[in-house]
């Protein structure tokens, strides 16, 4: 089973809705984690726009990157452009991609759903290229 990491700057909103369309969607096909550069919190307005598609962030954690090890993953996902400050062990991973989404921290939840719906997209063309 394919192991994927998320991260973004801090694990708040991008990075914790994909962990968790891909766990949704990738159950019994991939493995997840998501982290930041830094830790911070699982941001409100993520959980609320989460549970409206039926899935539940309350349980999960902000985490730090340094937390993890490169080499236990097989793909790596940037969500915020931050490819270029991640540590060089963390780009050279089987896959990795830099899918650079919008921050929808301080913006509108119309922001947070369009945000939302593109990960979902993203999340699951993921899921099937790693099939």
């Amino acid at each position: 089973m394919k192991k994927v990491m998320f991260v973004c700057r801090r694990n708040s909103c991008r990075s914790q809705m994909a962990e968790g369309f891909a766990r949704k969607l990738g159950a019994g096909k991939i493995e997840v984690s998501s982290s930041g550069l830094e830790a911070s919190r699982v941001h409100p307005t993520a959980i609320r726009v989460m549970s409206e598609v039926g899935i539940d962030l309350n349980n999960q954690t902000s985490d730090a990157l340094s937390d993890f090890q490169a080499d236990d993953y097989d793909a790596v996902i940037s969500m915020c452009g931050c490819g270029t400050t991640l540590p060089t062990e963390w780009l050279t991973q089987e896959v990795f991609e830099d899918w650079d989404l919008d921050d929808p921290d301080g913006q509108p939840i119309a922001t947070f759903h369009h945000v939302r719906d593109e990960i979902k997209q993203r999340v699951s063309k993921l899921i099937d290229s790693l099939g």
